[in-house]
């Protein structure tokens, strides 16, 4: 009775949260409430168990990114950046939106791709309004190219952040893993844009002269604070790269950084954390709570023991099923709640995988299926439901569909790229 009221419970807030019809901070703070108060978490353990209750390493791995971002997002860099790839465009548009995805794609590892694109779509929107031209495209192809490079590392997108610390995979495993597959798929979406914007990446730009007269460097606000930030960042990255030597958790390697780069900057405190995004922690916290009531009433152990018994020793089919079921699910709901309510569930699954490299596809699967399914509609990632708010405010809306149709194709091209990867890789 317990698992039906908690499933019912957690049913009625993902309704809420795919439809849009509640804000979804508020639909988990209630959902999580109703789940403590009736009894279905484990009580104060869900302040203290990463398996059956709030994941501190998530939350504080987000919260100390967040820090970093705020702070070089002060020194003018990614302005920088979108005014010499515009330059570099030559008014040659599909060069202008390439070199923009490039810059997406290659800092969206690095720095998570909804935060990526709060830093790089206004910018890209200026560069277009000034050449005259549509920004919806460059802005679709900047989300897509988000999602697909954010999947190369454990802290380019969030689904990445809860798988690797429920199956206690490194920032090196997704590199070695992951990374291989996303630069290839990158490199065929690059060529694959040709077709999908082709309306709109015909031709010259018409005011290409104006762009051309920018002054990038005048971009940069405080160049001594950019070489501070960025030897504090690559020391992040590199506490990243070590910490299977180390033996420090990356939402340490996180906070430390965040509090290195306060100190060094000079910057108020108060003005930095006003740039965090609380609602998205808050968000998370009250998500980890929710899940933790189907795992404490023993449902995700029943999903669990349901896939053993469908696939059996059919590890294949397990693989593909995680994949493409990922894919198409997440590309309807928000990906970071369904990948914290199914992570523990794949958890089971691979606990009862005899093979260390099948174990090894199954999480690599269900990782690709995760990332790559936000790409499908308008609603299935952060990125893109900031990407169209950004659209709308500045007089460049992107509809639904609008973004959805080019999205569902990218999907579809890079998750089966990615099943032939793991399939290789894996169970070959």
């Amino acid at each position: 009775m317990d698992g039906l009221i908690a499933v019912g419970i957690f049913v009625g807030a993902f309704y809420l949260i795919a439809t849009e019809r509640a804000d979804k901070v508020k639909v988990v703070l209630v959902a999580a409430g109703l789940m403590t108060i009736l009894g279905l978490t484990p009580g104060e353990q869900v302040f203290y168990s990463e398996h059956a209750g709030i994941d501190w390493n998530v939350i504080f791995l987000l919260l100390g990114m967040m820090i970093i971002v705020g702070i070089i997002r002060q020194t003018g860099i990614f302005d920088f950046l979108a005014i010499w790839a515009a330059k570099r465009s030559r008014g040659n548009p599909f060069r202008l939106m390439v070199m923009l995805m490039l810059i997406t794609a290659i800092a969206s590892p690095l720095l998570d791709n909804v935060t990526i694109i709060m830093l790089v779509a206004p910018v890209t929107i200026v560069v277009c309004d000034r050449l005259r031209i549509p920004a919806q495209p460059f802005l679709i192809a900047e989300v897509l190219a988000a999602n697909i490079g954010g999947a190369a590392t454990l802290i380019g997108d969030p689904p990445n952040i809860i798988i690797g610390s429920r199956a206690g995979l490194s920032f090196n495993d997704f590199l070695i893993h992951m990374a291989p597959a996303v630069v290839v798929i990158f490199l065929l979406f690059v060529l694959f844009t040709r077709v999908l914007f082709r309306a709109t990446i015909r031709g010259d730009l018409p005011n290409s002269d104006t762009v051309l007269a920018l002054q990038e460097k005048r971009a940069i606000k405080d160049p001594r604070l950019l070489l501070r930030s960025s030897i504090v960042l690559f020391g992040v990255v590199l506490g990243f790269g070590l910490h299977s030597i180390l033996h420090v958790a990356p939402s340490i390697v996180a906070l430390v950084g965040a509090g290195i780069m306060l100190l060094v900057s000079g910057l108020d405190v108060g003005d930095v954390l006003a740039e965090v995004e609380w609602p998205t922690l808050v968000f998370f916290a009250g998500l980890f709570v929710m899940v933790a009531g189907l795992v404490h009433t023993g449902v995700i152990d029943s999903i669990g023991a349901l896939a053993v018994s469908t696939f059996g020793d059919n590890h294949i089919g397990a693989m593909t099923t995680l994949l493409f079921g990922s894919a198409v699910i997440g590309a309807f709901v928000d990906n970071i709640p369904y990948t914290a309510t199914m992570a523990p569930a794949v958890e089971e699954l691979v606990a009862q995988t005899p093979d260390a490299s099948h174990r090894h596809g199954l999480w690599w699967a269900f990782a690709f299926g995760a990332d790559f399914g936000g790409n499908g509609t308008a609603v299935a990632a952060s990125a893109n439901v900031v990407a169209l708010g950004i659209a709308r405010r500045a007089g460049h809306p992107i509809s639904f569909w609008q973004f959805t149709k080019p999205g569902i194709v990218v999907t579809f091209l890079s998750t089966c790229s990615a099943w032939i990867y793991v399939w290789l890789r894996y169970f070959t």
